[in-house]
């Protein structure tokens, strides 16, 4: 985990970290499948039969923000605390479940179990988890997401759709009410988007959120405004795609509504499956996520669980207890232990 810490890879810029892990693994005889700088690791007698469960966290890091009292890549020493940038988001969940898996390498389970660690989560770049997930997608039934959550299993995290609105309108000189005001254009939509009610209602998160939070328009006091621009910042619950809210939005308002991105979308574990009858046979506590993860990148059902804790993520001074470590790797052994298929 020192070792892991101390070897930059910000997202997009894994590969020593990669080519670092590579060889931990070959010197315990196993050869991992590379694809970019994405691992994947196979038990040697994988069976395409039976079903397949993935553990997966991410390699990459944010970049250090200000604030930290020591060189990110070289902390202090402590003998309860592993200090370092990524430590905790998301190195924790990476070892554990490296540990973990070779814990199990060689035990046959009634489920293969497949490692894989992906790169660009902390970006959504191209090169992460979507093109691993085009190698993978038919091949994997279940999935355990490594992040920070403190070893409590989110079932449910919500997806981000942001949209720039921008109404048009005719600009022309107050004094003599000339022209059409976007502004006033761009609040009778927002009002309108505000009433807007999404029928269908997550049974884990509820209802769809939708929060217009910026505006802006006009160049000066005498002068109609001809544009006005907003932003809408909405919450996705797994009852509708980003896709399908735009197509719902847009028909309402005479502005022209533009996603920034279509791709962060909601996650849920579905009820009754078996990820969450096992945390629930073990008393894990369940909640729903407000962060992110790859696991909006993969479509087989999931649950997001790991050691560490999510607000000490991207802030100065990261750092992990030791004893989570321990938690992390005898819960995902326990998890797996119980997880019948």
């Amino acid at each position: 985990m020192r070792k892991l810490v101390s070897i930059q890879s910000f997202s997009g810029e894994e590969h020593r970290r990669s080519n670092f892990l590579t060889k931990l693994f070959s010197e315990k005889g196993i050869v991992p499948e590379r694809a970019g700088n994405n691992l994947v690791v196979r038990q040697p007698f994988h069976d395409r039969s039976k079903p397949t469960l993935m553990l997966n966290s991410h390699i990459d890091t944010v970049r250090p923000g200000a604030g930290y009292t020591f060189n990110p890549f070289t902390p202090p020493h402590s003998i309860t605390h592993i200090y370092g940038l990524g430590s905790n988001d998301a190195g924790a969940s990476v070892v554990s479940m490296i540990y973990t898996f070779l814990h199990f390498y060689e035990i046959s389970l009634p489920f293969n179990l497949l490692l894989a660690l992906s790169t660009e989560e902390e970006n959504s770049g191209s090169n992460g988890m979507r093109l691993l997930w085009q190698k993978l997608s038919d091949e994997v039934d279940m999935a355990i997401i490594g992040e920070p959550t403190g070893m409590r299993a989110a079932v449910a995290e919500r997806g981000l759709l942001v949209i720039d609105g921008e109404a048009t309108g005719i600009s022309g000189h107050a004094a003599r009410n000339e022209g059409i005001n976007a502004l006033y254009i761009a609040l009778d939509d927002i009002t309108t988007l505000k009433s807007v009610k999404f029928e269908k209602v997550s049974p884990s998160m509820g209802e769809v959120k939708l929060t217009v939070t910026q505006i802006s328009a006009g160049t000066q006091h005498n002068v109609i405004p001809g544009k006005c621009s907003f932003v809408v910042d909405i919450r996705p619950t797994e009852m509708y795609t980003n896709q399908e809210i735009m197509e719902i939005l847009q028909p309402k308002v005479k502005s022209v509504l533009q996603a920034r991105s279509l791709t962060n979308r909601s996650s849920a574990t579905p009820s009754g499956h078996l990820l969450l009858q096992c945390a629930n046979k073990l008393g894990i506590e369940t909640y729903t996520s407000p962060t992110t993860s790859d696991w909006m990148r993969i479509s087989c059902p999931a649950l997001k669980m790991g050691p560490g804790e999510s607000e000490r993520s991207h802030k100065a001074d990261e750092f992990v207890l030791i004893e989570e470590l321990g938690d992390g790797i005898n819960g995902y052994i326990s998890f797996i232990e119980n997880l019948m298929v």
